[in-house]
């Protein structure tokens, strides 16, 4: 009996996000699978952007090839398109994918990478406020 094949579907990242303090503003999202790129993406050509609304925490990343990849949050509640920091220390919730604890700075991209096959693969990110 043969078996047949075929090219590899897909993978899919169904993200939901919780702890927000508010419904105000948008939740900035950046997917990354360079670890030199994490967590803002700037020059990551290959990177994703989305920005969804407060009010409903929830994103989908579909047609994404089987790797590595690490999630950035921002809770922008005042919706400038940016975060907001009060000497360093964020003004507006940040989260990571796998929800690394969080000391001086942001994590390193292995402490919030996941892996990505042919299964949709759900990520919840909780966010958190320092200020």
């Amino acid at each position: 009996m043969a078996l047949l094949t075929g090219a590899a579907s897909p993978g899919r990242i169904d993200l939901a996000v919780e702890g927000l303090r508010s419904q105000r503003g948008s939740i900035i999202i950046c997917l990354t699978r360079d670890p030199a790129h994490f967590p803002d993406c700037d020059g990551d050509p290959a990177s994703r952007h989305m920005t969804i609304a407060a009010t409903d925490p929830a994103a989908r990343f579909p047609s994404l090839p089987s790797g590595d990849y690490a999630l950035a949050l921002i809770h922008d509640e005042n919706g400038n398109g940016r975060l907001d920091k009060m000497f360093g220390v964020p003004r507006e919730g940040v989260g990571f994918s796998r929800n690394p604890r969080l000391t001086l700075g942001p994590p390193r991209f292995a402490a919030a990478r996941f892996a990505v096959g042919t299964q949709p693969v759900a990520e919840m990110v909780r966010l958190k406020y320092f200020l």
